[in-house]
């Protein structure tokens, strides 16, 4: 009696009708035997599962993010983007050459090396459908039924592209995923221009740059991956952060308001709101120049930060509180607000807030004084 290798062995000698096919042509890759093939996520969903002691612990934001992602696909029609998925079957299923088939029994799972995010994502999504399915039958909201019936049959069909690793092991599996994940990195803030999808603040920083002449004055560089280039004073990724700051009083990781979708009108309505911003900036600061340290990226954020307080006293956006409030700048000695090499030394964060109350603090005792209502802002 032959000796029992894998479970495959174990459970059937042919392909059973329960069996699940997995088309594709092996390959050699990195010098393992791979299958590269393309699965709808209904069979995907039933074939894989998570090892902890190869794969880190799920971060809930990312697989959030990647929700809000695919409910773009489901809810309004719009193209999505994945990579695709690394799994490793230990052993698991076979191949056969003559069919380009790898047959998989229903209890064989092969195990995630990259993707797992992208997966919990999915299946989130197709928990919280099948959740609200069950809840339209109770209701009998027929209507809902079909609608929520059309978004899952989207979902399940989506098609994942797939690589199996059909003979690593878990150390290799390990050194895999820790060589995908180390070395590639996200592309620079100002690329993300180039993004079909993109969230209300950066499709508002790309209106305003074009759109607005004030911005001819504050040349931004709307193309280089990490930066800006000499010749321009802001980056178009530090824009999106200026109109968080001033509109929602936060710093871009924790925005609130940042969403895909929004009207047209209440994008043009902020536009508005932002270019007048930006010109008040450039009556009362000094010309814009890379030298000068209220036009700093820190210094402008903190800005940004604090005129949103006095701009939205009333809860709303109100430009004659706005205008108020940057009749101070004139009087501010910027050179004050960091000691020694603080502007260097400090982490990015203290920086801005350092630089944040300062400027509150110095509005706050001063502008009683300074600050005439009579002043004309033109």
């Amino acid at each position: 009696m032959e000796p029992v290798q894998s479970l495959s062995d174990l459970l059937s000698t042919g392909h059973s009708g329960a069996s699940i096919e997995v088309p594709g042509r092996l390959a050699r890759t990195f010098g393992q035997t791979t299958l590269s093939t393309t699965l709808p996520m209904s069979k995907l969903f039933s074939i894989y599962e998570i090892d902890l002691e190869v794969q880190r612990q799920l971060i809930p934001k990312n697989v959030s993010r990647l929700v809000d992602y695919i409910l773009l696909y489901l809810d309004h029609g719009q193209n999505i983007y994945f990579p695709g998925v690394i799994l490793s079957a230990r052993g698991a299923g076979s191949y056969d050459t003559e069919r380009e088939k790898y047959y998989l029994q229903p209890v064989e799972k092969c195990y995630v090396v990259d993707g797992q995010h992208r997966l919990a994502a999915f299946r989130r999504v197709m928990e919280t459908l099948q959740s609200n399915m069950a809840r339209a039958k109770d209701r009998r909201e027929y209507d809902r039924v079909d609608e929520i019936t059309q978004k899952l049959r989207k979902l399940y069909e989506f098609p994942m592209s797939v690589m199996f690793y059909l003979d690593i092991s878990a150390r290799q599996e390990r050194q895999l995923f820790s060589d995908i994940n180390k070395l590639p990195r996200k592309i620079g803030g100002n690329l993300a221009v180039l993004r079909d999808q993109r969230r209300f603040y950066h499709i508002m920083a790309s209106r305003l740059v074009q759109e607005h002449s004030v911005m001819d004055q504050l040349p931004t560089d709307m193309f280089s991956e990490r930066g800006k280039s000499s010749e321009y004073l802001f980056a178009y990724s530090l824009v999106t952060e200026l109109l968080i700051a001033l509109f929602e009083g936060r710093l871009k990781s924790a925005a609130r308001n940042n969403g895909y979708h929004y009207t047209e009108e209440f994008l043009e309505e902020h536009l508005d709101h932002a270019a007048h911003y930006f010109k008040l900036l450039l009556k009362y600061l000094p010309a814009p120049d890379r030298g000068e340290l209220c036009w700093t990226e820190n210094v402008q954020i903190a800005l940004g930060l604090f005129l949103h307080e006095e701009a939205f006293k009333s809860g709303q956006f109100n430009k004659y509180t706005l205008e108020y409030a940057v009749k101070i700048l004139p009087h501010i000695d910027w050179n004050l607000i960091y000691k020694n090499d603080e502007k260097d030394r400090l982490p990015r964060r203290s920086r801005i807030m350092k630089a944040y109350h300062f400027i509150k603090d110095y509005y706050d005792k001063e502008h009683l004084m300074l600050i005439s209502d009579k002043e004309d802002v033109g």
